[in-house]
């Protein structure tokens, strides 16, 4: 009897994982594009994957991975977090982008603190702050060597911000796959390679960003916390390349369920693009609730 109820709770559990993929399945066609999702809870079986080894352009998510390697880099001592940057006027990016820093300082010539520098990144997905931070911490190479070393595989930096910004097609060469991303998170969340004061100061610029309050948020309950990192495109010819929230979701017994969404090459609109993701974290988000530890 105690064998049959094991493999009854099994038999259950199995089918679950499959309602949810094929909920997030059945949810991404009205993304009109291509959907790749993946996800992790400690303590469960999870599945939410959909596409989770694609590898789908990342647009800004790189910039958690790229304050990642600068933290750590200050804990080599290489940078200090107060330490003044150089805002050189080869940083400026023309046409202007999204850039608090660089409506500031719109002919740079300003020393800015690496903290100002990280939590603009992050926290409000500043182009011009994350092309200084790169050039600061030797370039993306530099980022890919030392997601590699902590055993990240599946992500991919070749071009900055300014590269990006003059030729849409180079974004197709920046990219995460959603199992690698959410590699990432789970490694943030429970074995951080960062100590752990760093940890909470990156996931503190990642719970206070303003960006995507429609996406990974959109449909969760009031109150509910959330450390993410958003990364978009512009519309060309009907199409968006990137619209993107990776992050984790904090549940009511505070683990943190770890959930990277990419929608690619979407020709639905913005509106919609935010709804899908948002329904995709809503579906994994009440599956966490009700799934069985082990």
């Amino acid at each position: 009897m105690r064998v049959a109820a094991i493999i009854v709770l099994c038999s259950a559990s199995a089918f679950a994982e499959s309602t949810l993929q094929q909920q997030i399945h059945s949810l991404a066609a009205a993304a009109q594009g291509t959907v790749s999702v993946a996800c992790s809870l400690p303590g469960s079986n999870l599945n939410c994957d959909l596409n989770p080894h694609a590898r789908p352009p990342m647009q800004s998510v790189f910039k958690l991975p790229l304050a990642v390697v600068a933290l750590h880099q200050v804990e080599r001592g290489a940078l200090a977090l107060d330490q003044p940057v150089s805002f050189l006027p080869s940083d400026v990016i023309h046409p202007r982008p999204y850039s608090p820093l660089q409506d500031r300082y719109p002919e740079a010539g300003s020393d800015v603190p690496l903290r100002e520098l990280l939590r603009l990144a992050v926290s409000l997905s500043d182009n011009t702050a994350a092309d200084v931070v790169l050039r600061v911490i030797g370039g993306p190479a530099v980022v890919n060597a030392y997601l590699e070393s902590i055993g990240v595989a599946g992500f991919h930096l070749q071009d900055n911000e300014q590269d990006l910004h003059h030729d849409e097609q180079l974004q197709y060469r920046n990219w995460f796959e959603p199992a690698a991303a959410v590699q990432l998170l789970h490694l943030l969340s429970d074995r951080s390679p960062l100590s752990a004061e760093h940890t909470r100061i990156l996931l503190e610029w990642m719970q206070l960003s303003p960006t995507g309050a429609d996406r990974i948020k959109g449909d969760l309950p009031a109150g509910t916390v959330v450390m993410h990192k958003t990364g978009s495109s512009d519309r060309v010819s009907g199409i968006t390349a990137a619209t993107n929230d990776i992050g984790l979701i904090t549940l009511p017994d505070g683990r943190r369920l770890a959930i990277a969404i990419f929608v690619s090459d979407s020709t639905a609109g913005d509106a919609r693009r935010d709804e899908v993701i948002a329904h995709i974290a809503a579906a994994a988000y009440g599956a966490a609730l009700h799934s069985r530890t082990h």
